[in-house]
């Protein structure tokens, strides 16, 4: 297998169409690897956190130069000034990251990218955040490493849990902890008695979407924490990722209307027969109606009309994702070093 270096962004851009069609057909295909979100986050460096990263995209291509693997990476330093080759989209911004290439190709791919890092002389290590902790792409790197005489290390960086989508939302609440449950429909009766009707509304382009997304911002920034995050560098890179999910046809923005005002609002990727729930917000002069509870309430009934197999609350460890019935997965880091 060919390896190739990507390092100029127009040379990236030929790959746009190529690239999406092989991560459909990879084991990692997430909205966080798709060709649309990993050059947003690019071209604000990941709000500016990487300022001084430099592409360095890796492709594998067959003797008829079939696209067969990327390697979706970047070379920056990292906190204590040490270079390193990282995962474009890390880490705090894209929650699911990996290796792309069809299963048939997957260890092939992974061993010519070794390969042609340790050829290249001496390499900053590999430091691959937020891998999923099933994905084949772990196993195959540590056995390669080994066989390699490569340095190999795993840790665990924090849980991603999910909910798997039932039949009916009855079989949704009973899932639930008896109390959880009971106070969820508690606070469904009480929204259904609210002199003003409350009710979801689903953004998923058109006109209205530029309005949704100033709305989206404005309700991030009535709480602290996310007014913080979303300074004058994160907030056009947070942007950037939206228009780029809309305008593929992936990005959803539900709101939880009280009457004309959007109380609460998630961003969501709606991907793969799943929601991918992005980010939340919510308007604190709501707080009595229990406006996040409403919404997960709204938006899991809605899953279960279209079909979705799961509501994925991604990364973070916030009780509430529990509470509504989150099964845990963990995402890793692995790195990888040349002992040589």
């Amino acid at each position: 297998m060919r390896i190739d270096a990507i390092t100029k962004p127009d040379e990236w851009a030929a790959l746009a169409e190529d690239w999406n069609t092989l991560l459909a057909a990879s084991h990692a295909d997430a909205p966080f690897l798709r060709y649309e979100f990993q050059r947003a986050w690019w071209e604000h460096k990941g709000g500016g956190e990487w300022p001084d990263g430099q592409l360095s995209i890796l492709t594998g291509r067959g003797e008829d130069g079939a696209l067969l693997g990327i390697a979706p990476l970047f070379q920056a330093a990292d906190a204590d000034g040490h270079e390193t080759l990282m995962f474009i989209g890390s880490h705090e911004i894209a929650d699911f990251l990996d290796m792309i290439a069809r299963p048939e190709d997957h260890a092939a791919f992974l061993a010519a990218v070794l390969d042609h890092w340790q050829a290249a002389g001496p390499q900053p290590p590999l430091v691959l955040y937020n891998l999923l902790d099933d994905s084949p792409t772990l196993t195959v790197l540590k056995e390669l490493s080994s066989a390699r005489n490569l340095g190999f290390d795993k840790l665990t960086l924090q849980p991603s849990p999910y909910v798997p989508v039932p039949e009916s939302f009855d079989a949704y609440t009973s899932s639930l902890d008896g109390k959880q449950a009971h106070e969820l429909r508690r606070k469904l009766r009480r929204a259904a008695r609210h002199p003003v009707p409350i009710e979801l509304e689903l953004v998923t382009g058109g006109s209205g979407l530029d309005v949704a997304l100033q709305d989206f911002f404005r309700l991030m920034r009535l709480e602290a924490e996310k007014a913080a995050f979303l300074n004058e560098a994160m907030r056009p890179q947070m942007e950037a990722i939206a228009r780029a999910a809309f305008e593929a046809g992936w990005g959803q923005l539900a709101f939880l209307r009280v009457g004309d005002a959007r109380a609460a609002a998630y961003l969501n990727f709606d991907y793969g027969n799943r929601i991918w729930a992005y980010n939340a917000a919510f308007d604190p002069a709501f707080e009595q109606l229990s406006p996040g509870w409403l919404l997960i309430a709204e938006m899991m009934e809605w899953c279960i009309r279209q079909g979705r197999e799961a509501f994925d609350f991604m990364r973070g460890a916030e009780d509430y994702k529990y509470r509504f019935g989150g099964m845990d997965r963990f995402v890793v880091k692995v790195t990888i070093t040349n002992n040589e």
